[in-house]
């Protein structure tokens, strides 16, 4: 009989393995520094000073989210530094919304088993992210937790904190009958939708991730770990220049779903759907899965990550400006008085 007593690491969790993680990843907190932030990842909390000489009323404004279902694409192909990025855009998409510029992100990783060189990919997805969008990583959290995730498996969730001048937020209170819709290119799925993705794909259809789709031009697996678009510095720039409405973050739910989040109640929008360049991705799911045209516009994007609502008196110069910064928008539809809060024609 072994008396031999027992320890946190014969327990499942390797606290050495965690500090090792920690000196790994500092490279890639440390690039996304930004002036405001007073401290290193260690502290019981990370410090960020807010220059209040810029705003008159700051008001600071918060978002958390994860990737999904997504994460496991991530785990099957063994590729765990894009995964990330779209965690930091999931969050600062959302804040951006209101017209928030992106401070600073924390992440929260947990783990069956720690693997340094895992916790680094992760993390420097998550840098990458934070660069995208000009916010600093300033702190997070690493658990393993065995017994609960199986040893190949993980979970994200994200934080990010923003500020917007409170004469400048974006509410989409003062949208009317006749405003214009401007939609902004995804990536293709970006981080929603991965269930009913991996059910068609992967299990009706049972295609292979590492196989090559002629019609994606690349691996299944590749087209589906797409990052997410992270929109800030496109729409920061447009919010500066041009006034701006209405701002939509289209993630899980779609259009039909997050549209209507920023619309009075009274109004609601026609959508023109041929204006829209779905990505084959999306078709290929629709086709194999025989899944219904409204259902696929309430579960993914189907092209367009993010919506501008602007005036028509304000909608030339908007394009003009997302033009100018590399965009490739879209005239998407209009706001107008009806029964239903979506109309995709």
């Amino acid at each position: 009989m072994n008396d031999k007593g027992l320890s946190y690491k014969t327990a499942g969790v390797d606290i050495d393995a965690a500090s090792q993680s920690v000196e790994m990843i500092k490279k890639w907190v440390d690039r996304t520094r930004r002036p405001e932030v007073l401290s290193g990842i260690g502290s019981f909390g990370g410090f960020f000073a807010l220059d209040i000489a810029k705003y008159k009323e700051p008001v600071l404004v918060s978002g958390t989210d994860g990737v999904g279902t997504k994460l496991k694409i991530a785990q099957m192909m063994g590729v765990h530094d894009s995964v990330g990025i779209d965690l930091v855009a999931m969050c600062v998409n959302d804040i951006l919304a209101q017209g928030a510029e992106p401070l600073f992100f924390l992440d929260y990783i947990a783990l069956g088993k720690l693997e340094p060189a895992l916790v680094e990919a992760l993390v420097k997805g998550v840098s990458q992210g934070c660069l995208e969008s000009g916010c600093a990583l300033i702190g997070g959290e690493t658990a393993e937790m065995p017994g609960f995730y199986a040893e190949d498996e993980y979970d994200l969730a994200g934080f990010a904190v923003g500020v917007v001048e409170r004469s400048r937020l974006i509410n989409g209170s003062e949208i009317t009958d006749g405003d214009m819709l401007i939609g902004l290119p995804s990536t293709g799925i970006h981080s929603n939708g991965y269930s009913l993705v991996r059910k068609v794909l992967l299990e009706k259809a049972g295609l292979k991730l590492d196989s090559y789709v002629e019609e994606l031009g690349r691996s299944l697996g590749e087209e589906l770990l797409t990052p997410t678009r992270i929109y800030v510095k496109s729409i920061l720039e447009l919010i500066n220049e041009c006034e701006i409405k209405g701002l939509a973050h289209i993630t899980g739910g779609g259009i039909v779903e997050n549209l209507p989040r920023i619309l009075p109640q009274d109004l609601g929008a026609v959508i023109d759907s041929s204006a829209i360049s779905i990505p084959p991705v999306f078709q290929m799911v629709e086709a194999l899965g025989k899944v219904d045209k409204q259902e696929m516009y309430r579960t993914f994007n189907m092209g367009v990550g993010y919506i501008v609502v602007a005036s028509p008196m304000h909608y030339d110069k908007a394009l003009d400006c997302l033009r100018a910064k590399g965009e490739k928008p879209i005239l998407l539809g209009r706001v107008e008085q009806a029964v239903e809060r979506v109309i995709i024609k």
